[in-house]
């Protein structure tokens, strides 16, 4: 029996139930369509996720004061105070013209109402930062300019605003010029950021940027500084710079390698690990979408048996005009794959069609080894779960098989 009237023989098979065989091809369509879309959600997750950090830089560092340490008195309250990264800090290491670092730009964070004669906003995010914010960061100016230095040394009550909160202040007009009230303080809108993509935790683009001396006048004092955001000379050296950093700020704070009143990250640590994390995720969306397809199997083997039933004389027939153990084996084994074979088919195009919605507010990302992958799974499935049915109809003696029916 040649390979094409085997496949002929199994297409006949296959529609002379149509109704059996729809079904059939319908879980193999979900489980292939779940196995695909599934890695494509865990996919395109990653991928927001990794665009996001690499959107604040690859070339970056942030030095962040270590949380804990607080309370216990005087005693403790200064100890700390000596040890704090300030804005003079910053300055000594931006002055220290390190070899792999090109700027450190002190931040200060807090979050107040803002307010104009029409709106107002809760809990908006004020950074109070110097002029290198806006070289070193990635946020750029879209409309109007920043802040310069000279801004910064007359603590200037001027701010540079998000395009989220520039539209929610000022819904009919250009917000450029116009005044908000930062806590009941005044300020004058120098320039408007452009667009930028959300991290998931806050709206980025609902933030008030303003001079660092003005923020630690009115608001958070004269005190350490937030964050520390340090530009390395390019992304290759990121760790040489952290070294460099290191270093420098032990010495200026008085301080060895085991005191721990800051921590230094940077962002290609982050991708690191966030990779590491997003791989796990999809393998494991991925196997849950694979229990889908076996179940999707198993309907192929109780279909299988159901056919070697339903057909035992032809198979007596068969094998009383010379039809081989052989023969008969492929016969059925041609039927269960060709059947998963077509249901995977199907399930790739619902994959497709599926990965251009959105789902649960993630863009699926098909990867390109899974359609191959999926189909060829569901094929093997079909061969694996088909052959007990096949294995039994081949097995049968011809004069069994005739008396059957």
């Amino acid at each position: 029996m040649s390979i094409l009237e085997m496949l002929w023989s199994a297409l006949r098979g296959i529609t002379s139930n149509k109704l059996r065989s729809i079904l059939t091809l319908l879980g193999v369509m979900i489980g292939v369509a779940s196995v695909i879309l599934l890695l494509a959600v865990g996919n395109g997750s990653s991928q927001e996720v990794r665009d996001a950090i690499s959107n604040l830089g690859t070339n970056t560092l942030t030095v962040r004061a270590s949380s804990g340490g607080g309370g216990g008195g005087q005693e403790a309250a200064t100890s700390t105070s000596e040890k704090s990264i300030t804005v003079d800090v910053a300055t000594q290491l931006d002055a220290a013209e390190l070899g792999h670092v090109d700027a450190v730009v002190p931040q200060v964070t807090t979050s107040l109402t803002v307010a104009t004669t029409d709106a107002s906003e809760d809990s908006v995010s004020i950074i109070g930062t110097t002029e290198g914010y806006f070289d070193v960061g990635t946020s750029s100016v879209a409309s109007g300019e920043a802040f310069t230095a000279a801004d910064v040394t007359t603590a200037a009550k001027v701010v540079v605003i998000g395009q989220t909160l520039a539209t929610t202040l000022f819904p009919q007009s250009s917000a450029l010029g116009e005044t908000i009230n930062v806590d009941g303080s005044p300020y004058t809108v120098v320039g408007i950021l452009a667009t930028q993509s959300s991290t998931g935790i806050s709206d980025t683009n609902s933030v008030v940027i303003a001079p660092i001396s003005r923020v630690q006048r009115s608001f958070t004092g004269f005190g350490a500084v937030s964050t520390l955001t340090v530009e390395a000379t390019d992304s290759d050296s990121v760790d040489a710079a952290s070294a460099e950093i290191e270093i420098m700020l032990n010495q200026l704070l008085g301080q060895t390698e085991d005191d721990e009143s800051y921590t230094i990250t940077n962002q290609s640590s982050l991708l690191e690990t966030q990779q590491a994390s997003a791989d796990s995720f999809t393998v494991l969306l991925g196997a849950v979408a694979a229990i889908s397809l076996l179940v999707g199997g198993i309907g192929v083997t109780n279909v299988m048996l159901v056919t070697v039933t339903e057909r035992t004389r032809e198979i007596g027939i068969r094998k009383a005009l010379g039809a081989t153990r052989g023969a008969i084996l492929g016969q059925f084994l041609a039927e269960a794959a060709t059947l998963t074979l077509l249901g995977g088919l199907l399930g790739v195009v619902a994959a497709l069609i599926g990965s251009n919605f959105e789902i649960n507010g993630t863009q699926p990302v098909v990867l390109d080894y899974s359609i191959p992958l999926a189909l060829g799974v569901s094929v093997a499935i079909g061969v694996f779960f088909g052959v007990y049915p096949a294995g039994r109809a081949a097995a049968m003696r011809p004069i069994q098989a005739l008396r059957a029916i």
